[in-house]
């Protein structure tokens, strides 16, 4: 069993990384392998020129930026971990830019992550957690994802590099977050059960 996380943070080894390494611990214990892809700060936006979901090819026409290949190992994952830091109050973006064309290129149309597991994170200074953790939250909503939780919203705090690791409460809330990943992932391969029919959403646009 395999978990992407995709850090939506442009700086190395700042709050959000060093949160995703407390998850891939955890996850390594429970023998689960664990990748990050860190796009940065130069992914362009999603254009809506709608090839992507035109053409089926479950990738954006931008190829320059890594963003495909993070499309693709987000396919072949078996969860997917989105993780942000909070921008003036959301999520960063770099972070919005990746979210745009992925639920575009590998969701609307056919959609590859139903049913996979998934969870989210940010870190934050001061204000904005609850919003940022509900934006990353949206787009696994909506693609018919099992989430999973901790035991409190997963926002931890921190303004310099290294200072979330003061925040307990928030790295214990990570901690707890990676065993209950581990623990759906088992439960869904123990269990060997189909899942359930799906089909594509009908798009209905209100204008016509």
């Amino acid at each position: 069993m395999k978990v992407v996380a995709i850090n939506g943070s442009p700086r190395k080894g700042g709050n959000c990384a060093q949160m995703l390494e407390v998850l891939g611990g955890v996850l390594a214990k429970e023998g689960i392998e664990f990748e990050v892809c860190q796009p940065g700060a130069k992914v362009h936006p999603c254009m809506a020129c709608y090839h992507c979901l035109n053409n089926n090819t479950l990738r954006c026409i931008q190829a320059d930026d890594g963003v495909n290949e993070i499309i693709e190992k987000c396919i072949a994952a078996d969860a997917i971990v989105l993780a942000s830091p909070v921008y003036h109050g959301g999520i960063a973006g770099s972070m919005k830019c990746v979210m745009d064309r992925i639920m575009l290129a590998a969701c609307c149309g056919e959609n590859q992550f139903h049913h996979k597991v998934g969870a989210a994170l940010c870190t934050l200074r001061r204000s904005g957690g609850m919003e940022t953790y509900q934006q990353l939250l949206g787009l696994m909503d909506a693609m018919e994802m099992v989430l999973v939780t901790s035991d409190y919203w997963n926002a931890v705090h921190g303004a310099d590099i290294g200072e979330c690791k003061q925040d307990i409460e928030g790295v214990e809330v990570i901690e707890k977050l990676g065993r209950n990943i581990a623990w759906m992932l088992k439960v869904i391969d123990k269990a060997g059960i189909a899942p359930p029919e799906t089909h594509s959403r009908t798009m209905f646009n209100y204008i016509r």
